[in-house]
Formats: C-alpha cells, sequence, structure tokens
C-alpha cells in the first residue's frame, strides 16, 4: 500500500455528509424527471470520515456515453487514495437528446424556410432516403465525395448558407449569434454545478474527462484556477478530427438536422455534435491558456483519431508550456501513442472497442494517471509496455 503525504486532508463527517446531499440532490432531479437514461446516473465513491485522502477526483465520460464508461479508471483511483465523484456531461443523464443535450441550431425565422426546401427538393429527398436505407435503420456517416455533394446542394437552395457556415466555421464570429442559437456552454454551467457540490470538501479536486469529458475538464480548470489543481484530459475534443471538409459538414449539417447519428440505442441530432465541436473552440480561446498554464496537466492522445483532432490537441498542450520566449512551464505533459499501439479514441475503458481496436496499455495509462495525480510527475516511457509499473500501486484485477 502507498503511503499518503504528511498533511493529507481528512475530510470531517459533516463535511461528507453535506456534500453527499448535495450530490444526492441531483440524482434525485435526474430520477424523477421523465427522460431519465437508465444507467446515466452519477455517482460518488468517497472514504470514511477523518480518513486521510490525496484530495477529490471530479470526472466526466466522453460524448453520448455514460459515467460507467470512466469506472474502472474510478474505481482504482479510489482504492489508492482519491475521493471521486463521476458526474455526466450536460444533458447525457436523459433520453432524447434533441431536447436534453446541448445542441447548435439555426434560428427558427432561418431554419423553417429552409426545411420546407429540403423537404420539397426531390434529388435530396432521395440522396437521404438511400443514405438511411444504406444505414439498416441507423444513418451512417457519409463519405467526404457524399458531404461535398450535400452541402453543394444545401448552397444551392439557400445561397445565404455561404455566410452562415463562415459565421460557424470562425471562431468568436460576430454574425454567428445572428444565424444560430446555442446551448454548447451548457457543458461548463453544468460541470460548474457538480463542482460546486463538492464545495465542502477540503483538499485539492482535480478533474479528469475523456473526449468531450476532457474539454470541460480543461474548461473547470481555466474558470477555477483557485480551485481545480490538476487537470488529465484524455483525448480532449478540443476541435473535430476530419479535415475541413468533414468540419464544415457538421458545422452545416447539423443545425438543419438532415440527419441523425446513432449510438448507444440513441438518435441524437447531428446540432449536438455541432455544438461539440462549438465548446472545443470556446475552451482554446486564449483567455484560458493563462490560468491553465499556472496548473499541472496531463493530455494523453491517440494517433488513431477519428472524434478529436490530433494536431490541434498537441498544439494547444505545447501552448500550455509556453508562457513566452523566455518561460516556460514544466509541468505539463503530454503522451500519444502511437498509430502501432492499436489504441483508439475512447482510451479509458479497457473493455470498449472502437475502430475495431481497445487500449491495450491502460494499466500503465492508469498508474502514471495516478502518478501524475499523487505526485505531479509522469513517464511516457512507461505507457510503451503493456505491463504494470513497478513500484505504483498496483491494478487489482
Amino acid at each position: 500500500m502507498v503511503t499518503l503525504p504528511t498533511r493529507s486532508p481528512a475530510p470531517t463527517q459533516e463535511q461528507l455528509q453535506t456534500t453527499q446531499r448535495r450530490i444526492d440532490a441531483y440524482i434525485q432531479t435526474i430520477a424523477n424527471h421523465p427522460d431519465r437514461r437508465e444507467g446515466a446516473f452519477p455517482y460518488y465513491l468517497f472514504h470514511g470520515a477523518d480518513t486521510p485522502i490525496r484530495g477529490t477526483v471530479l470526472m466526466f465520460h466522453g460524448f453520448s456515453a455514460k459515467p460507467h464508461q470512466m469506472s474502472p479508471l474510478a474505481d482504482y483511483l479510489f482504492r489508492n487514495g482519491f475521493n471521486v465523484y463521476q458526474a455526466p456531461l450536460a444533458g447525457h443523464a436523459y433520453i432524447n437528446p434533441d431536447q436534453n443535450w446541448p445542441q447548435v441550431d439555426l434560428k427558427p425565422e432561418i431554419l423553417g424556410p429552409l426545411r420546407e426546401k429540403v423537404s420539397a427538393d426531390p434529388v435530396l429527398q432521395h440522396f437521404l432516403a438511400n443514405l438511411a436505407a444504406a444505414g439498416d435503420g441507423s444513418a451512417p456517416t457519409p463519405t467526404p465525395v457524399q458531404m461535398v455533394g450535400l452541402m453543394a446542394r444545401l448552397s444551392k437552395l439557400e445561397p445565404r448558407l455561404l455566410d452562415i457556415i463562415a459565421a460557424i466555421e470562425r471562431d468568436n464570429d460576430p454574425d454567428f449569434d445572428r444565424y444560430f442559437v446555442s446551448s454548447h456552454l451548457a457543458y461548463l454551467s453544468d460541470a460548474q454545478a457538480r463542482l460546486a457540490e463538492l464545495e465542502a470538501l477540503p483538499g485539492p479536486i482535480s478533474t479528469v474527462g475523456l473526449s468531450v469529458g476532457g474539454a470541460v475538464a480543461l474548461a473547470l480548470g481555466a474558470k477555477n484556477p483557485q480551485r481545480v489543481a490538476k487537470v488529465v484530459a484524455f483525448a480532449p475534443l478540443l476541435e473535430v478530427y476530419g479535415g475541413e471538409t468533414r468540419k464544415r459538414y457538421i458545422n452545416l449539417a447539423g443545425p438543419l438536422d438532415v440527419k441523425e447519428f446513432g449510438w448507444d440505442e440513441l438518435r441524437f441530432p447531428l446540432g449536438c455534435f455541432t455544438a461539440v465541436s462549438r465548446f472545443g473552440s470556446f475552451v482554446r480561446r486564449s483567455d484560458h491558456l493563462s490560468p491553465l498554464r499556472v496548473k499541472p496537466t496531463l493530455m494523453i492522445l491517440t494517433e488513431n483519431e477519428d472524434a478529436a483532432d490530433l494536431q490541434v490537441n498537441q498544439n494547444f498542450s505545447q501552448a500550455l508550456r509556453r508562457a513566452s520566449i523566455f518561460k516556460r512551464y514544466d509541468h505539463h505533459y503530454l503522451y500519444t501513442f502511437p498509430s502501432e499501439a492499436l489504441v483508439p479514441h475512447p482510451m479509458v475503458d479497457p473493455l470498449e472497442i472502437s475502430q475495431n481496436m481497445s487500449n491495450d496499455y491502460w494499466k500503465p495509462m492508469y498508474q502514471e494517471t495516478w502518478r501524475f495525480l499523487a505526485q505531479t510527475e509522469f513517464r511516457g516511457s512507461s505507457l510503451g509496455q503493456i505491463d504494470e509499473v513497478p513500484g505504483l500501486p498496483r491494478l487489482d484485477v
């Protein structure tokens, strides 16, 4: 058993009860909601009163997933000295994503007439019907060639789409609010509420997240520099992967609700993914770099990406290290699994399979995550092996 550092916080019974009451009240609001999503409830793992701990970890799963996605890592951190709170992403504790999840939509006065034009266009309707049939009931992602054709057809129906596309593609474009309504910042406001539920607990709080949850973890660190001590982001979705064609397709087709994706027995409008992309742009804002630079961060990425833009993530991590020409911060760590490791984007759950891949390197990844959270150190060389790392808390498997 690894010894705890001296002067570790030891939450009192009153502090734990206050925190549990706040979280339980949130859980009850989900349980009372008619759209509650089975298996998507938050949960917490707290050590007993007056037990010294290393701190508290606030965790967020990936887009369209559930808190269980992060449970193996949560269990490992809990068994080795941390209190853990697993929270769902904004709206993801509920079904009916078109009503409950953050999304981007065109304003009604633009969206209504455009949908009528889409419905009245026989060529476009034929294409969409063929696309849906090819998906055996769940709409597939169009090929790049199909995306280009679809965008060209939509632009022919509505010439203003060229201006609309420009407004959504440029970060912080002043015309965005002219064309769109968006709830993408709900990812931050909801996470702020989860962080506030931990207010009574003493000691450091670290945020940990996967994909969109990684973007949320970084956003909380930037917005709460006095409360969040460290941030771990696994393949954070700071910009959508796939080149300009796919990004433009998501930004254009999403607000139109032209097609939907299927996942976990849910079908969500592509506008939900547009909101994810918009939130990633928000996190990457330059004014968020300064508060993040002074706190340790760990980003673990993979070259086998199909969701988050790898280069954008690497550039973001490197920007955290560079305060100026003369000053660098050495407490920011970055590791990228090479393509031959066959590690997919949702890399945290070792049982999750994506692109016919799973993370066989999860054991050293968990251990090095613990090392970073407990000791503010990270050894990327450990992640080049599948076996456990000697000298670090072992995996109970």
